[in-house]
């Protein structure tokens, strides 16, 4: 990686002189994460469990057992309930109506380029695809509220209020 500047983020903390970049409505994304040399902390937090695994020889087997299965009912519901509204969320606002809107727009452009336009087909192509890109950031907002909306709206109003998560922005 030569030419690269150091990563902002190190195992340890931020380098010196580096500010923390600011989180994203998008699942806990960074600002800025596709820049160079930035070095996201939030993906080292899927291994907290692991870090967990890593005491285990040195934890007695039945302390263990105990802090598993101690939990508080009212507790574990209210993670069940997290975890359900943050997979409902991000599979549609992340994965399902942006692929759909996404490749409609595609589509749409393709075709109209091909019929407003005498362009080589390979040059249609290459428009449609960054035209397709370039809606990314535009659509990102609009879906994210329209999928809070409508979980707001049906699925959530079944958790009730002392489940209920906070809408993921």
């Amino acid at each position: 990686m030569a030419g690269c500047p150091p990563p902002a983020w190190r195992p340890g903390g931020w380098r010196e002189g580096a500010e923390p970049p600011e989180l994203t409505d998008r699942g806990g994304g960074l600002r800025g994460a596709g820049a160079p040399g930035v070095v996201s902390p939030v993906p080292y937090v899927g291994y907290a469990n692991e870090v967990g695994e890593s005491f285990r020889p040195l934890v007695p087997v039945q302390v263990v057992w105990a802090s598993a299965h101690a939990q508080d009912p009212a507790q574990a519901t209210r993670v069940g309930v997290a975890v359900v509204d943050t997979f409902v969320w991000q599979s549609l606002a992340s994965v399902a109506i942006p692929g759909v809107t996404i490749n409609r727009l595609c589509a749409a452009s393709l075709a109209l380029l091909g019929a407003l336009t005498r362009w080589p087909l390979p040059l249609r192509r290459w428009t449609t695809t960054a035209l397709g890109l370039a809606a990314i950031p535009i659509i990102i907002t609009p879906i994210d509220r329209t999928v809070d909306f409508l979980m707001d709206s049906s699925l959530r109003k079944l958790y009730g209020a002392p489940g209920q998560p906070p809408a993921p922005h």
